[in-house]
């Protein structure tokens, strides 16, 4: 079918006219001078509109890459400080235990040491008690022997006893003051 067509449609053109007498041609060129005059406007409005876009798409990468960077020198520079935080908070916290623990002993030292100081107090206190108990018993003795004495003085002893007993008392008195 198709060696068919192709002879007659030889067959016919050997018979009419050259093909650049045919309107079509001329409507066929017409249109590719008309495409190919459109076509360099068209062609460089587009070129121009998609390299505006390429470029506006280049700053706002370059733009993020900015934001990209700057964003990790804030990220590394947090990091940074949060290391540095975090160092200071334990330098902080183990001075503090090491100030409590030296507040502690020293608490405790001055706790003991009011400790004894009560207790070399009491001491003391009752050590003046004991004195004090002591001598007035010996005074509540030496009275009770001195009124017992003279009580029997009085009763027993007569006159040449009584002069014997003052002599002797005279006599032992230089001894028993010395």
């Amino acid at each position: 079918m198709f060696p068919a067509f192709a002879a007659e449609a030889s067959g016919a053109a050997a018979q009419s006219e050259p093909f650049w007498h045919a309107p079509t041609f001329w409507v066929a060129i017409s249109f590719v001078i008309l495409v190919g005059l459109l076509a360099k406007p068209a062609w460089a409005s587009i070129t121009s509109t998609l390299d505006e876009k390429i470029q506006g798409i280049q700053k706002k990468i370059e733009e993020a890459t900015e934001l990209r960077e700057e964003a990790q020198n804030l990220l590394a520079g947090c990091k940074r400080k949060l290391t540095e935080a975090e160092k200071e908070g334990e330098e902080i916290i183990a001075t503090a235990r090491e100030e409590a623990q030296k507040l502690r002993k020293r608490m405790t030292a001055d706790l003991e040491a009011s400790l004894k100081r009560r207790e070399k107090l009491a001491l003391d206190r009752i050590a003046q008690a004991e004195s004090d108990a002591t001598t007035e018993v010996r005074r509540s003795a030496a009275d009770i022997a001195l009124e017992a004495t003279r009580t029997i003085l009085v009763e027993e002893v007569k006159d040449a006893k009584a002069a014997s007993l003052i002599d002797d008392a005279i006599r032992n008195l230089s001894d028993k003051l010395n």
